[in-house]
């Protein structure tokens, strides 16, 4: 059986109370919370955020093997702890989160598929909470299958840009986590207008708030915070 992951973002702002704080204890605060947080996953990747949105700052994304079902626990109280550390200077505001799986409608690998433990990060990635309607699951699997190849068939128009497609079925209010890497905003905007105009759309019930963040190495990040 293939060995699942799980992935994690945290969408994190910071408080009042932060920037009231001098840039010295301010770059304490950054320590504190990067110097742990590479403790509780495999991998750990931090992303600019703001002003991409005007309610985040940055955006923690943590992902890790799960060889046994008791992993994902003690992921969720290592980064908890470690985020109780900053809290006064650092707040979540939105938290996504899912497993991979291997997909229903295509076979294979593919290699637009996100390996979220290689160190190569393309320059930005984009994340959403994704729900279909009720509708679509009451489709045959033939109806299903057809209307996804149309939709695969448009993704793959765009070979640079990667996609990881997380399951959360009763796990958050959301069924997936759509994320995508790319070094072309403008590239991947097109991609979506194209999306938007196969017939798998009439089924989506809901696909936001989308995530927009800036990858660079965590020290350029977070030296813009100081």
């Amino acid at each position: 059986m293939e060995e699942r992951s799980l992935n994690h973002f945290t969408v994190l702002q910071f408080t009042e109370a932060y920037w009231g704080l001098p840039s010295n204890q301010r770059r304490d605060v950054h320590q504190r919370l990067w110097g742990r947080i590479q403790e509780t996953a495999d991998r750990a990747y931090l992303y600019q955020v703001f002003p991409a949105r005007a309610d985040a700052d940055l955006l923690l994304w943590c992902a890790l093997r799960v060889p046994d079902p008791a992993r994902p626990g003690r992921f969720f109280a290592d980064l908890g702890t470690v985020l109780a550390g900053v809290r006064p200077y650092l707040r979540p505001t939105q938290v996504l989160w899912g497993f991979t799986k291997p997909s229903v409608y295509a076979r294979g690998q593919s290699p637009q598929e996100i390996d979220p433990f290689t160190d190569r990060r393309k320059a930005y990635l984009i994340a959403y909470p994704f729900v279909k309607t009720a509708e679509w699951y009451l489709l045959s699997k033939d109806t299903r299958q057809g209307m996804m190849n149309e939709h695969i068939r448009v993704g793959r128009q765009y070979p640079s840009i990667l996609q990881l497609l997380l399951y959360s079925f009763g796990l958050q209010d959301q069924e997936f986590v759509v994320v995508y890497e790319t070094d072309d905003l403008m590239e991947f905007s097109d991609l979506v207008q194209d999306l938007r105009a196969t017939e798998v759309r009439r089924y989506t019930e809901r696909d936001t708030p989308i995530i927009t963040a800036l990858y660079r190495p965590v020290e350029e990040t977070l030296r813009i915070f100081e």
